[in-house]
């Protein structure tokens, strides 16, 4: 795995500061400066990643944001799998594809470099490489070049559902026999463009700019709307005779996934979904796994610190057809990281992993004032880190279009 996240940058440190509940939020003198409501938000600190050796002059002056973060986390995430980085000159991969989703992809392309220099009458000033950074794929399209892979290199868009969908994708590859392996995950910028679109919705919390690490609070009375960030989260999924025989270290077992949309129908519309939409995705995910409900230990919800937590909630009971006092743990690694956008899904299936790997289950920070419409489920969901010897996570992720994911991991045991 591979991780760049607010809180954290690479495994190791991303597990610890999991365990320690350590909050990624800070205050944004651009938001403050540009007059948005929500002042604070999660940008990932890559400073100390930038001189690594894979590198180049021109690999830097042409990569955005996400793509910066989508390079060191795959980069991570290969050496991480036991693998050795290519030549520039090696013979291509064929057996390795990629799979990085995004939701705003080339965003902070456009908004800082193409439209104000069309608008300038400047165009000859945009050079050869800004059509490769305003792509969507621009990210799996980076790293499917400086891997040398093969397989399908691709990018999916499902808003806040990216990441999870992602990997489900992945999942179906390997287990129809395409691909050995599979770097799968997402990637998001760290885009005032973006997030201006949020606040704009009024959707983003705006009572906590001068108390950035107070600002995240998924399942609380007092949240306020979510917090935008950035990062990337990306994962090898690999066929486990492939992995064997590499004597490959494996966190996890992916049991299975599953996505569809609630087709805006019933209570759901582009920002809101359908609450059938949500179980019949919960169980299809469950069914593809060959899980009972009640084998569920461990959920790491979408929860995201608006009206629609509570609703969620009830879904996941329902889904699981078990009461609130009846939950497996619960937490919301956003009250930790904000909410990620595209690469929500991949930056919190890497902090579930982490969780069935290491045997803890950490804090839902900020959610000591819990919801009183869901109190029951108040003693499931740890407001400090506690150990837990977790099987079997659910994963969830819920996007703009009425688009869900939702994936299932189990703890490996050789």
């Amino acid at each position: 795995m591979g991780i760049v996240a607010p809180n954290a940058v690479g495994v190791e440190a991303y597990r610890r500061a999991l365990c320690e509940g350590k909050s990624g939020i800070s205050h944004q003198p651009q938001m403050k400066e540009l007059d948005f409501g929500c002042q604070v938000a999660g940008v990932p600190d890559i400073s100390d990643r930038i001189g690594d050796a894979f590198w180049d002059t021109e690999l830097l002056r042409n990569s955005n944001s996400s793509m910066k973060y989508a390079l060191i986390a795959s980069v991570d995430c290969w050496r991480d799998a036991g693998l050795q980085l290519p030549r520039r000159d090696s013979e291509t991969d064929w057996s390795t594809a990629a799979i990085i989703g995004t939701s705003g992809g080339g965003i902070d392309t456009i908004g800082e470099l193409v439209v104000p220099e069309v608008e300038a009458r400047r165009v000859r000033r945009l050079g050869s490489s800004a059509a490769e950074r305003v792509m969507v794929s621009c990210m799996s399209a980076c790293v499917g070049g400086l891997l040398g892979l093969g397989g399908p290199v691709t990018t999916n868009s499902s808003a806040c559902s990216s990441g999870t969908e992602a990997i489900i994708n992945a999942y179906w590859m390997i287990r129809e026999g395409r691909m050995d392996r599979v770097l799968a995950g997402s990637s998001e910028p760290a885009s005032i463009h973006t997030w201006a679109c949020l606040d704009a919705m009024r959707v983003t919390m705006r009572k906590s700019n001068d108390s950035p690490e107070k600002a995240a609070r998924p399942l609380s009375a007092t949240a306020g709307g979510l917090v935008p960030s950035a990062g990337a989260g990306i994962l090898m999924l690999e066929n486990l005779a492939s992995a064997q025989a590499r004597k490959a270290r494996i966190y996890a077992e992916v049991l299975g996934g599953y996505s569809n949309s609630g087709g805006q129908r019933n209570g759901g519309s582009t920002t809101a979904s359908n609450p059938e939409g949500i179980q019949r995705c919960v169980r299809e995910a469950l069914e593809v796994a060959k899980t009972r409900p009640l084998e569920i230990d461990y959920i790491n919800g979408h929860l995201t610190g608006t009206g629609a937590d509570t609703k969620e909630i009830r879904c996941l009971s329902a889904a699981l057809e078990r009461t609130l006092a009846e939950m497996p743990w619960v937490n919301a690694t956003k009250s930790l990281i904000g909410h990620g956008l595209g690469a929500s899904g991949s930056m919190e299936s890497v902090a579930t992993i982490l969780q069935l790997a290491h045997g803890f289950i950490h804090a839902s920070i900020n959610c000591e004032d819990f919801h009183p419409e869901i109190a029951e489920l108040a003693p499931r969901v740890p407001q400090a880190s506690i150990p837990a010897k977790s099987r079997i996570a659910l994963k969830t992720s819920f996007g703009f279009g009425d688009v869900n994911s939702c994936a299932v991991f189990s703890r490996w045991d050789d």
